[in-house]
């Protein structure tokens, strides 16, 4: 039976997330990933999968349980389009 061998992973730890809707009424997903010095907010939207996802930059320490769904909507407003760099 051959043996399933673990790797590290490469993706960055990530600190809790939160659903929220945005202005549209679409769902999100914000999670925030550490690996630099400061962190990352990372969206998806669920509730529809031809959204773009997003990131922005945040400060360190800071966690999307202890942020206003308002303040989620403006950073996700703020926030580029993640994709493939040509």
């Amino acid at each position: 039976m051959p043996r399933r061998l673990s790797r590290p992973s490469r993706r960055p730890a990530h600190g809790g997330g939160r659903v929220f809707a945005d202005d549209a009424g679409r769902l999100w997903n914000a999670s925030v990933a550490w690996g630099t010095p400061a962190g990352a907010v990372l969206f998806a939207c669920i509730s529809d999968s031809r959204a773009s996802s997003r990131a922005i930059a945040i400060e360190a320490g800071l966690r999307v349980a202890d942020v206003a769904d308002d303040v989620l909507r403006a950073w996700l407003r703020d926030a580029p389009r993640v994709g493939r760099l040509t």
